[in-house]
């Protein structure tokens, strides 16, 4: 599944293929560090995986190709925007759990402002939130070097769609994406078998909706967000 996410960047153009070369590059960097600390810290909420799946890969990247395979069959500069954003919005969301998870202190729900389980979708911090932000200007920073023609404000619409993005993904999070209770240890989970042993039970938002479903709406809002101010800026 990357390498078919990187074909269609790599076909793009260069300028493509660096760009989530850097993506994957930070968020696999900020996924490795401490990743035993965060492992320990979250073995109660969530599914400890060995490797990123290819259902994940597609999750975070393949809203950004298929705006660039639009791009390809109809050449625009709103199609690269979104591309940019669904980007920026899935570096956000990563460099937001990494970090928040490790220094970002008692998560939060995003509505309900009530502490939540670390680890829980739907929980935020300040600090975590910084960060994704920061992740979202990351790319945006990156993609104005890169692609200086694109768009004379392509660093404003891709940062502000990208932390769209973020903070749409953590709604999601909070509401529809199922959350499970293990009745043995009576904690809330994302896990279907809790590190106890105990089979956990669905509870609230919708079984099929994951942590990856929640993904790709984060960064088709980030995508669609970034449309969006590009009509508002052009006026």
């Amino acid at each position: 599944m990357a390498f078919v996410i990187g074909v269609v960047a790599a076909a793009a153009g260069w300028a493509w293929a660096i760009v989530l070369v850097a993506f994957f590059v930070s968020s696999t960097a900020l996924t490795l560090w401490r990743a035993d600390d965060k492992r320990r810290s979250t073995i109660n909420t969530i599914p400890q995986l060995p490797e990123r799946t290819a259902r994940q890969v597609a999750a975070n990247g393949g809203v950004f190709a298929l705006c660039l395979l639009l791009n390809f069959r109809n050449v625009s500069p709103r199609w690269q925007l979104a591309a940019l954003g669904a980007l920026a919005a899935a570096n956000a969301d990563t460099w937001a759990t990494e970090i928040g998870i490790m220094m970002g202190g008692t998560p939060r729900s995003i509505f309900s402002w009530r502490r939540v389980t670390l680890g829980m979708s739907g929980g935020v911090t300040l600090f975590g939130t910084l960060a994704g932000a920061t992740g979202a200007l990351f790319i945006a920073e990156l993609a104005s070097f890169l692609l200086p023609a694109l768009h004379p404000r392509l660093l404003l619409i891709v940062a502000v769609a990208g932390t769209v993005g973020m903070l749409s993904d953590s709604m999601a999070g909070a509401t529809v994406q199922t959350r499970r209770y293990c009745d043995r240890c009576r904690e809330w989970t994302e896990r279907r078998v809790h590190p106890c042993g105990y089979r956990t039970s669905h509870r609230y938002g919708f079984k099929w909706i994951t942590n990856d479903e929640v993904n790709v709406f984060g960064a088709l809002m980030g995508a669609c967000a970034a449309i969006a101010l590009e009509r508002v800026l052009r006026g």
